[in-house]
Parts: structure tokens; C-alpha cells; sequence
């Protein structure tokens, strides 16, 4: 049996079913909006990273955006001196531990003023003492998030990395201009680690 043809009205209803399915369709599949950049980076490349990059950074830079105290770490193969601080992102809590570049007179002369032994537990140092060493420079820091962090923002803030190692517990994102690596577990923002150019291109 021959069916009777369409009319106008029933391919209109036709027409609209599938752009109905189509619209559908394409809402599903769309692309799901960028993730949003860490908003304190874009200041904190220009005033940290980039300095650090070039061997520039000094701690009285740094003390200017995060208040923090001096820790004095003995270690056998000679002390550190670490300098300490927290902040607080649109209510993600922050870490930072910086190094301080010290000669081996300095780092003698402060584990014997703190009265320290190379076995000894880290102390912190008085509060003075970041604005008497304030001219120091700074050779390598560490930025870790308190909370969860998703490591799509990173890429939003810095763009994709130029290189990605796989770890043992996730993958290590590269950035080599800024000397910057960023550990990733999965989708969660671990730690950021920079350093010198000259450093992380030698590793």
C-alpha cells in the first residue's frame, strides 16, 4: 500500500523534531567552560617566579607578600635557612617555605649564635632578623596548597606545561621559563616547586 506524501504541516513537524535533537545533541557534546586561573599567580610570576627564574628574588621582595619567620635547619652537609609563611587565596589556605642563598661563613656563624649542632632540631630565628637579611637572595621556593586545589587551574593561569614527567604518585608539570614544576595527584594540585633556570635545567 502506498502511503499518501507529506504536507507541509507534517514535514514542519518533522524539521522541528530534529533540530530539537540536534540543539540535544550539541549540548551534550559542548565543551565545558575553562577551569578558573589561580587568581594571585598572574601578580606572583611578574614579582616571583620570573625573579627567582633570573636569580633576582630577594627576601625582602618576598616578605612583602607573605609575612612569615626565619627557621634554621642544621643538617650535616650544612645548614639551611628556610623562610616560612601563610596566606590565605579567595579562602584556600596557603604554604610557602623559601631558602634563603647563604656562605658557608653565614651558616656557620648563625648554627653558632643559635648554639646548634648538626644533629640538632630546626629553630626558629628572631623576628629582626628577616629585615637584617633582607638583601638576601632567594634559591628556591615551595608553594602547597592547603585544601584541594584542581590542577586545571594551573593551566588556565600559566597555560598547558611545556613538558609532563609521570611519577610514581601522579605527574610532574614543567615550566621551564619560570624554572616552575607543579606535582599533580590525579586531578589535585599538589605542590609547586621553583628554582633558578639555570638549576632546573641542569637536573
Amino acid at each position: 500500500m502506498k502511503l499518501p506524501p507529506l504536507g507541509p504541516r507534517q514535514w514542519l513537524v518533522f524539521a522541528a523534531v530534529a533540530l530539537l535533537f540536534f540543539a540535544w545533541g550539541a549540548f551534550l557534546v559542548r565543551t565545558p567552560p575553562p577551569d578558573e586561573p589561580l587568581p594571585w599567580l598572574a601578580e606572583w610570576q611578574v614579582l616571583v617566579l620570573e625573579p627567582l627564574a633570573d636569580e633576582r628574588l630577594r627576601l625582602a621582595e618576598l616578605s612583602v607578600l607573605v609575612a612569615g619567620e626565619l627557621w634554621l635547619q642544621p643538617r650535616p652537609q650544612g645548614a639551611r635557612l628556610l623562610y616560612r609563611g601563610e596566606w590565605l587565596d579567595a579562602g584556600v589556605p596557603w604554604r610557602l617555605e623559601a631558602e634563603l642563598a647563604l656562605s658557608e661563613t653565614e651558616r656557620s656563624s648563625l648554627m653558632a649564635a643559635a648554639g646548634l649542632g648538626a644533629e640538632d632540631a630546626e629553630q626558629p630565628l628572631a623576628a629582626q632578623l628577616v629585615a637584617q637579611l633582607g638583601g638576601h637572595g632567594i634559591v628556591g621556593l615551595t608553594l602547597e596548597p592547603q585544601d584541594a586545589v584542581p590542577a586545571a587551574r594551573l593551566a588556565s593561569s600559566l597555560g598547558q606545561p611545556r613538558l609532563r614527567l609521570q611519577l610514581d604518585d601522579g605527574e610532574a608539570w614543567v615550566y621551564p621559563q619560570l624554572g616552575l614544576t607543579a606535582h599533580a595527584d590525579g586531578e589535585r594540585l599538589r605542590v609547586l616547586q621553583a628554582v633558578p633556570q639555570r638549576v632546573l635545567g641542569s637536573r
